[in-house]
């Protein structure tokens, strides 16, 4: 079988692991369904989006659709065991209840701040009881950290989805760069988590150690990026950890600066930085 023949074999395992039938994963996943019937025929190819969101919904990651592992050697670093979301299984799909209170703790917590979230606000936007959370999170700390599994896989999902395409690797840190842009809607949502998180890292070890792992895998993932270039001669000859780590550091000074806006910070004005960064200080110049 080829890749798109494989892939295609797996989601229709997923589908059918489900309750319902096609017409209702295809809604849950935001497709129409005549269109998943053509990717899933070989007449038209899933997008990334829809990679990322068939990923999300069924509790797998991209790479096992695309690679049928989740470990397996791919664009993107893989996240440490201890950094990958528990709502993903080891068989079968995910509890759909956990995902939706995942969801909608994430997307509370994101946009009110974790502490002006109560485990009653996320019941009362569910329209179940806080039993029913406690179920799945014991306490909110336990949501926060669960909230940081979710980013790691989400930022891992779509690096896989929309860079396993991509062979040329400037194209594909300049991808990586757009990626990680604040811009509206769920990007900036990531931000307002990991700036959080950075926050309670500082008082809290727990929360710390699973920092740290996610963190390095997003770093590692600009190392080794960085490293495909050298290999195509695309990128200067140079310490791929250093480089890595000032264009890291980089990144998450400007994303701050947007998110707290800062007097002529914007998307655009990140985005100029980065390039103007990568094509100095990395790109190799041709004579």
């Amino acid at each position: 079988m080829s890749e798109s023949d494989e892939l295609r074999r797996r989601v229709r395992s997923l589908i059918h692991s489900r309750p319902g039938a096609q017409r209702e994963f295809a809604a849950a996943i935001g497709l129409d369904e005549s269109k998943l019937s053509k990717s899933l025929s070989g007449t038209r190819r899933f997008s990334p989006h829809e990679l990322v969101r068939i990923a999300e919904y069924s509790g797998v990651t991209v790479n096992w659709l695309l690679n049928g592992s989740d470990d397996a050697r791919t664009v993107a670093a893989v996240p440490a065991p201890t950094a990958r979301s528990r709502s993903a299984p080891v068989d079968g799909p995910q509890s759909d209840a956990r995902r939706r209170i995942l969801e909608t703790a994430w997307r509370l917590i994101a946009r009110r701040g974790y502490h002006n979230v109560r485990i009653a606000d996320i019941a009362r936007e569910l329209g179940t009881s806080t039993a029913t959370i406690h179920y799945y999170f014991p306490s909110k700390n336990d949501v926060l950290l669960e909230a940081l599994r979710r980013n790691v896989k989400l930022a891992f999902d779509r690096q896989v989805a929309e860079l396993h395409t991509i062979a040329d690797a400037r194209e594909r840190l300049v991808r990586l760069v757009e990626l990680q842009l604040p811009t509206t809607g769920l990007l900036r949502d990531e931000w307002s988590v990991w700036l959080q998180v950075w926050t309670e890292s500082t008082f809290d070890p727990d929360v710390r150690a699973l920092y740290n792992d996610a963190y390095d895998r997003w770093y590692q993932t600009i190392a080794m990026t960085i490293r495909t270039g050298q290999q195509q001669g695309v990128f200067r000859k140079q310490d791929a950890d250093e480089i890595a780590t000032r264009l890291s550091a980089l990144i998450d000074g400007l994303g701050i600066q947007v998110l707290t806006g800062k007097r002529g910070c914007s998307v655009d004005h990140m985005r100029q930085h980065l390039h103007d960064f990568i094509d100095r200080n990395i790109v190799e110049r041709r004579p």
